[in-house]
């Protein structure tokens, strides 16, 4: 996909400017997650991980967004291999968060809303293939039980009126991409990609969860 600016080394995908997606908000958990009070870490896969990250990294509770790669092997787990698509990975974010101020099944509502589009199926957006699927990668039991009883619970009201694609995957690892992907919307503002795309889903969170955000980008 080519890109008519100044493009960053190695970066083959996540470059393709259009219009934002729509944002579906769509209804709380009905079952909450209980958690213990120490920090805890999510991964989830949304399409690039860049918008990801910019939406995650403006919630309250949230102390860190890693942008990397879950469900394939260490050793493919390099940007431009993943590209290629057909190591296995998705492009993911790793979150580190407090429970006692953002709830894991609360990042759901948020990843559903804002985040990503659970009806594209090996896509988000202008990006296409497997390491762009929508996925949820429980990192424990808890986690698990939220995440199909929420899934269970948006495929029975389904806001978006089309099948829901999104897969709840077994933790195979994560892996953190490149230094030059991580904090990419804080670092480049003016990126098309970022600027046609990430910047109305951030906007989208300040809109559509006043309670949960916060103003300042959480970089790494």
């Amino acid at each position: 996909m080519a890109l008519a600016a100044t493009v960053l080394p190695g970066l083959a995908a996540c470059q393709a400017p259009a219009r934002a997606e729509t944002v579906t908000s769509v209804a709380p958990a009905a079952s909450v997650a209980k958690e213990a009070r120490a920090p805890q870490v999510a991964v989830l896969a949304g399409g690039c991980f860049w918008g990801m990250e910019a939406v995650f990294s403006h919630i309250k509770g949230v102390r860190s967004v890693v942008s990397g790669f879950a469900g394939g092997s260490k050793a493919t787990a390099h940007y431009e291999r993943v590209s290629d698509g057909d190591t296995g990975h998705a492009e993911s974010v790793r979150i580190t968060y407090d429970p006692q101020v953002i709830r894991y099944d609360q990042l759901l509502q948020v990843f559903f809303s804002v985040a990503s589009d659970p009806t594209q199926l090996n896509r988000q957006g202008p990006d296409s293939g497997t390491q762009y699927r929508n996925a949820i990668v429980p990192l424990n039991g808890e986690q698990a039980r939220v995440a199909r009883a929420y899934l269970d619970q948006l495929k029975a009201a389904n806001p978006w009126k089309r099948p829901i694609v999104t897969a709840i995957e077994p933790d195979r690892g994560f892996f953190p991409a490149e230094d030059y992907h991580q904090d990419f919307a804080l670092k480049n503002p003016d990126h098309p990609y970022i600027r046609y795309w990430d910047v109305p889903k951030v906007a989208a969170v300040k809109r559509t969860f006043p309670g949960l955000w916060k103003p300042t980008f959480t970089a790494n």
